[in-house]
């Protein structure tokens, strides 16, 4: 796999959105990750949430991910990587709640479209190898091409377009996907009944502002 397939190698430095901030943008980024963990980890829930992180989204995140996540991460990709696709590669991550470094991951990671989140009763292996399924799709032609479904910007607007026998195939045995909206201040949850999709859309602060 190249570069070019993962849409031109590593970008340029992002900022976050309270980066660097204190004060105010501080607290604010503190209330945020309080909401979004409340949402992760509802009620006695403590196990079986996951991240897909996305490397080529920010030039800092695979460092974090080693940082972070040195004995549980995997990635999506299989054999022998380059080092320069070693970067910029989807990486899975299983998320320990109340965990110092898992909240330092999730506060730059959400409003930057870094992954998506997913809850999974299951083990690593099976996990990955049911995700590694949806990374390649073919085009019109035939051809086979990378599919970034682990962007929130892509799945959020792909999981409502699908059908059922589609649903089956991306949810597997996957609970729920969780994820940034376009607001940053919402939370998009997607649901597979075997019927059909259920999806909403959720304020962090607990309030639904739409439900489809």
């Amino acid at each position: 796999m190249t570069e070019e397939q993962l849409g031109g190698g590593l970008p340029s430095k992002q900022e976050s959105p309270n980066g660097g901030r204190s004060g105010n943008g501080r607290t604010a980024k503190s209330l945020r990750l309080a909401a979004v963990e409340g949402h992760l980890w509802p009620g006695t829930q403590r196990r079986g949430m996951w991240m897909i992180v996305d490397c080529a989204r920010d030039r800092r995140i695979f460092g974090m991910v080693l940082d972070c996540f040195y004995s549980s991460h995997s990635c999506l990709f299989s054999g022998s990587l380059d080092p320069a696709i070693q970067v910029v590669a989807p990486y899975l991550l299983e998320l320990e709640h109340d965990d110092a470094r898992t909240r330092r991951f999730i506060s730059e990671a959400w409003g930057n479209s870094w992954g998506v989140f997913l809850r999974c009763d299951t083990t690593s292996d099976k996990l990955r190898k049911h995700l590694r399924r949806c990374l390649t799709v073919k085009d019109p032609k035939g051809q086979r091409m990378l599919f970034r479904y682990y962007d929130p910007r892509v799945l959020r607007v792909y999981l409502p377009t699908c059908n059922q026998i589609e649903l089956t195939t991306v949810f597997g045995p996957v609970e729920e996907f969780l994820m940034e909206g376009e607001d940053p201040e919402t939370v998009c949850r997607f649901r597979f009944g075997g019927r059909g999709l259920i999806a909403d859309r959720v304020a962090l602060n607990g309030i639904a502002t739409a439900q489809r």
